[in-house]
């Protein structure tokens, strides 16, 4: 390591012979590892290895001690398939992955999955692999990175000044979530956001020319983007072109760099065969001869090439330790700002956060989504890291707050993100913003909507990204819009995602305690689900509190010696209310429990769980205005559910629920029934 500290990195910089071989070295690596696990990419890695060694060496400013430095420039590897090349990058800079792990590619319990994972493995900014989802993930995160300069950087000190580094494919800039999110990142002049396209002309079916002929160039300009092009295997090029990027900050940038796929593969280079499998063992050998690498040397590192990274690592280790002692002076400068931001970063809320929350009137009926914007209003001041939006329904998901400002281009300063009818966008960049850290973002549209954000909500599951997502116009309650937009499907198939929190309130008090959830949570994402029609205010001096919510599940009104319970969720809750008192006249008396989140309450102890729903009560009824499929997890056998499995219709929405039997007298009948199942 001595031989190579002496040098000084301006004569490492210069040595063409050793970068060449730290460039072959991971085209090397990655060939082997695919190899050794008879699965995965390799050709993407190494057309990609030229320009990651130039990204890695010359300009990423990082600090494998310390993968969540808030100052840390960001790279995404949105082609996620590339894992390998993400790998090789991680382990040849110290981030503690071993040559063993990268033999242990894509094998059970590695630290090198087939895609890459964030929080699996150190240095790993997101969870990459559904194509558009990464690139899209890196608007967030260069959005977050100006939102925070704005409120932190000083005139004499500056907290926040990094770059976010995209490597996209093809396959990237095809899915139309790279349009909605790169459309954004024009608008509002991310400048600080890189993006390097690999166009290598390659996809699993064959040559791009097969389905796609866009230009792209065009398509970015129209965008508001600055473009080049490139050869992506020419680093001298690469490198000109990173810096002329660096030199404009009001718009963000697109390279698009040529490569060879299978780059160095005699057989293989330049095929849809070096894409998506094991070159073959002939063809490595082959491949590494033409490259200048040990043919017969499997997962070959000479000690240079990591002793050449690791000096590159230290100068990112002097830069962060820079920033430390920038940030000691703003501490003792601005010690309100710091401790606000410190919370920030760790996802605290401030103290007394909750103080001032809305309580509402008994005689008013109200939506949830009012309520929710209720909650926002009274929040909003007190939890600075909130930043809001909406996919162009701001007046109707209630998601804007009075106080705030829009974000726009050159004024990021606010805290309000209009997103444009971006649904799919707007989910995976508040993604990135999260993954950022320093920021809490929600985001709202109509709940049928949430089809087109799944593949994002289900990422932002798997990263425990505290997220938060307000779906309003929750049901068949919408009325006259119809079925093209009253959900029927969606809370199933939410409810379906591990690690989300869905929450759909059946009054206001409720929305208050789902914002509590929400907030408090932060190692996932969390669906407030929200009525467009006003429902009343219940009563808690003679149905149970609110707080009660907040386990998932609760009694919010009993009954002695009850025969039978009624469960609903949301606005249903008081279809459940009324069918108690119909039964109550025929002398059977229940027990009505509101279950506004599955999932909390599966979180609660058995004993807790036993207490809302005893076991020995087999006669039970489930009201909810949507798909009843997953229902029997609650009634059992013996239970009846009152729901939807059709779709809706267009009409004022009471005319809707009487039509489609979801009423007080359906779950009276169905309670009947369940009864006479058990005689």
């Amino acid at each position: 390591m001595d031989k190579i500290m002496d040098r000084t990195i301006k004569d490492l910089l210069q040595d063409e012979v050793l970068e060449q071989l730290a460039v072959n070295v991971i085209r090397g690596l990655s060939m082997d590892a695919v190899q050794k696990a008879n699965s995965g990419h390799p050709g993407t890695p190494m057309g990609l290895a030229d320009a990651a060694v130039v990204l890695w060496t010359r300009f990423l400013s990082f600090d494998p001690e310390a993968p969540d430095w808030p100052d840390r420039d960001r790279f995404v590897l949105s082609c996620g398939h590339a894992s390998m090349l993400l790998y090789s990058l991680l382990f040849l800079s110290g981030y503690g992955l071993t040559l063993e792990d990268l033999k242990n590619f894509r094998q059970f319990g590695s630290k090198t999955a087939g895609h890459p994972e964030y929080g699996h493995t150190p240095g790993v900014e997101t969870t990459t692999g559904p194509l558009g989802q990464g690139i899209s993930n890196a608007v967030g995160m260069a959005l977050a990175e100006r939102i925070l300069a704005s409120r932190y950087n000083k005139a004499d000190i500056e907290l926040f000044n990094h770059w976010t580094y995209v490597f996209a494919s093809d396959g990237d800039l095809m899915e139309g979530i790279s349009h909605e999110s790169c459309s954004l990142a024009g608008h509002l002049g991310l400048g600080k956001l890189i993006v390097l396209y690999d166009d290598n002309g390659i996809t699993i079916d064959g040559h791009t020319s097969l389905a796609y002929s866009d230009n792209v160039q065009e398509r970015f300009l129209g965008y508001g983007w600055e473009v080049q092009q490139i050869n992506g295997n020419d680093r001298k090029q690469v490198e000109a072109a990173f810096l002329r990027a660096k030199m404009s900050m009001d718009k963000p940038h697109l390279i698009i760099a040529k490569t060879h796929i299978g780059y160095g593969s005699p057989h293989k280079q330049d095929s849809e065969k070096a894409h998506g499998e094991p070159l073959g063992e002939e063809e490595v050998r082959l491949a590494k001869e033409r490259l200048g690498l040990p043919p017969n040397v499997s997962f070959y590192v000479p000690e240079e090439v990591k002793e050449y990274f690791r000096v590159f690592a230290q100068k990112g280790k002097q830069r962060r330790k820079q920033w430390l002692e920038l940030y000691e002076s703003y501490s003792k400068k601005y010690p309100k700002e710091a401790l606000e931001l410190e919370k920030a970063l760790k996802n605290e809320l401030p103290e007394g956060w909750d103080k001032d929350l809305p309580t509402f009137p008994l005689d008013k009926p109200i939506a949830t989504r009012a309520a929710s914007g209720s909650v926002i209003n009274a929040i909003f001041s007190k939890v600075d890291s909130l930043i809001g939006g909406s996919a162009d329904l701001t007046p109707s998901n209630n998601t804007k707050p009075k106080e705030a400002k829009d974000i726009t281009k050159g004024n990021y300063a606010g805290r309000y993100i209009h997103y444009g009818v971006r649904e799919h966008g707007m989910a995976a960049i508040m993604s990135g913003m999260a993954l950022h850290k320093g920021i809490r973002p929600y985001g709202g549209t109509f709940l049928i909507f949430s089809d087109y954000m799944r593949p994002t909500m289900r990422l932002a599951a798997m990263m425990k990204l505290p997220v938060i997502y307000i779906f309003t116009h929750d049901s068949i309650g919408l009325g006259e819009d119809g079925p093209t937009h009253q959900p029927v499907e969606q809370l199933t198939a939410l409810r379906a995602i591990p690690n989300m929190t869905v929450f759909r309130p059946c009054d206001a008090a409720e929305t208050v305690e789902g914002w509590k959830v929400a907030l408090e949570k932060t190692d996932g994402p969390t669906a407030l689900i929200l009525t467009r029609q006003a429902l009343p205010v219940l009563d808690r001096s003679k149905y149970a509190s609110s707080s009660g919510a907040r386990y998932g599940a609760y009694v919010l009104s009993d009954m002695a010696d009850f025969q039978v319970i009624l469960i609903g969720t949301g606005s249903e809750v008081h279809i459940a209310l009324e069918a108690q008192k119909l039964l109550a006249q025929k002398q059977i008396p229940t027990r009505v429990v509101s279950m506004p989140s599955w999932d909390l309450f599966l979180q609660q102890p058995a004993q807790y769980i036993e207490e809302v729903i005893p076991s020995r009560i087999r006669a039970r009824v489930a009201v909810e205005a949507g798909a009843t499929l997953a229902w029997n997890k609650w009634i059992g056998l013996d239970g009846e559910v009152v729901g939807l499995d059709h779709f809706g219709a267009s009409a004022p929405y009471k005319v809707i629920y009487q039509q489609f039997g979801i009423t007080a007298e359906k779950v009276m009948e169905a309670a009947i029934r369940s009864l006479g199942k058990l005689q």
